[in-house]
């Protein structure tokens, strides 16, 4: 199953998740191997169930992706209870997207399907096709990529809603990056976590302590982080080896910041001590970035919307007989005062100014930046209407500074956004009702 190795993470998640239920022999008539789904309960959430088909399927789908990457597998027992907390914390997140009537509708998640397909470079027609080739339910697929966006949008109300940067926030972690001459740099982190709850007792403290201080042994004598984190850590991504991707001094929690200096590619921190546990990262890679220089286009265009007197079809012919007086020599400023619905440029001859990468509809901006400076584009439709673009000039321009504003309130926002959903799903997790029903080893 190369070809999903480009899937979105979203995507990739739920692509082999739930579509191989665990099946067992029927007991009284082995030699003729009929199957049943076995599906005993692993979990009990609040008033919902985690099913052993569900368990197996993720702990096949983990496994999988850990060994395509080389990373080392913990025991069976060790991995599925990582997994079946993770099934827990998703189950509790959707229950509580239940209880606030949240749902992802077909059109939404029809738009989801198409952009996975495009991402693989095929129709959707053709990557129902891939699936089913594969042995793996388009409806599951469906229904399985619905339960993660629906979770990323509770995550966005209950927690990202919440989340405000200002610009003295801003302006401070700029200062501060400038004057320690790191912000033109990217760490590549991975982490471990040994999390003590909350209102925690000396002892419980004590005892995290030193399981932390265990683990920080091992590391030192050589083991893999990755399955280290995989079967120890407590964090939201121990399944993926505690990697935290490629993060800035703005983007990463405070209290990492001054480990980090100390730390060479390669090496991992002492403890670090939280109010949610003990933290141990190691510094995987590290990258410098260059100025960032854009490509703006000053344009102008003629829209023709549809609306009582002339319907889309009408619009199309009276765009192209437009289109023709223009390659006759008609001025273009002339024929968009009279005739383009656009007001706000039809004022202006149809000048749209200087155009940044994303101003525009994606649609119009295709037609656009395929056109030479002078150069009038055949009739384009977009969700707006008919339009004629004209591309006037071009021009390179360093917005280094804007950029890194944009960056900066970006990474701040994620920073803040990543501590707070930590937080909410704790929060989640310790006010639930779970009880486990899983064979010990």
């Amino acid at each position: 199953m190369n070809m999903f190795r480009s899937l979105p993470a979203v995507a990739l998640l739920t692509l082999l998740v739930g579509m191989h239920p665990a099946r067992a022999a029927l007991p009284d008539d082995p030699a003729e191997k009929h199957y049943l789904p076995l599906n005993r309960i692993v979990a009990i959430v609040n008033d919902g169930i985690v099913v052993s088909s569900e368990l197996d399927a993720s702990l096949a789908s983990i496994s999988a992706q850990l060994q395509q990457k080389g990373t080392e597998l913990p025991p069976r027992s060790v991995l599925e209870k990582q997994v079946l907390e993770r099934l827990v914390v998703e189950k509790l997140q959707l229950q509580i997207a239940g209880i606030n009537g949240m749902t992802i509708d077909d059109s939404t998640l029809n738009e989801e399907l198409q952009k996975v397909a495009q991402q693989n470079k095929l129709s959707l027609t053709e990557f129902r096709a891939v699936l089913e080739r594969e042995n793996l339910s388009y409806n599951d697929f469906r229904e399985d990529l619905r339960k993660q966006l629906l979770i990323q949008e509770l995550r966005r109300q209950m927690v990202g809603s919440r989340i405000k940067v200002s610009d003295q926030e801003v302006d401070n972690l700029l200062a501060m990056m400038k004057a320690t001459g790191k912000g033109d740099v990217e760490y590549h982190l991975a982490h471990i976590l040994v999390a003590i709850p909350e209102a925690s007792s000396p002892e419980q403290i004590q005892a995290a302590e030193q399981r932390a201080n265990q683990i920080l042994e091992r590391l030192h004598a050589n083991s893999d982080f990755a399955a280290i984190a995989i079967a120890e850590s407590d964090g939201q991504t121990a399944l993926e080896g505690g990697d935290l991707g490629w993060r800035s001094i703005g983007q990463m929690p405070e209290l990492f910041i001054e480990p980090l200096k100390s730390l060479q590619v390669g090496e991992v921190s002492g403890l670090i001590r939280s109010a949610g546990g003990f933290h141990i990262i190691k510094l995987v890679e590290k990258r410098g970035d260059e100025r960032h220089i854009m490509r703006q286009t000053h344009a102008r265009h003629i829209l023709l919307k549809a609306d009582e007197l002339h319907n889309d079809a009408e619009n199309y012919q009276r765009i192209q007989q437009l289109e023709q007086r223009l390659r006759a020599g008609d001025d273009f400023a002339t024929l968009a005062r009279a005739h383009s619905q656009d007001p706000l440029s039809a004022a202006k001859g149809g000048d749209l100014g200087w155009l940044a990468p994303g101003d525009t509809l994606p649609d119009f901006e295709q037609v656009m930046d395929k056109l030479a400076p002078g150069e009038i584009s055949a009739p384009a439709q977009t969700r707006f209407g008919w339009h004629i673009i004209q591309v006037l000039e071009y021009r390179e321009r360093d917005n280094t500074e804007e950029y890194e504003r944009n960056r900066v309130r970006n990474l701040i926002r994620g920073r803040k956004y990543d501590e707070e959903l930590i937080l909410w799903l704790r929060r989640l997790r310790d006010e639930a009702y779970v009880e486990y029903h899983i064979e010990e080893d």
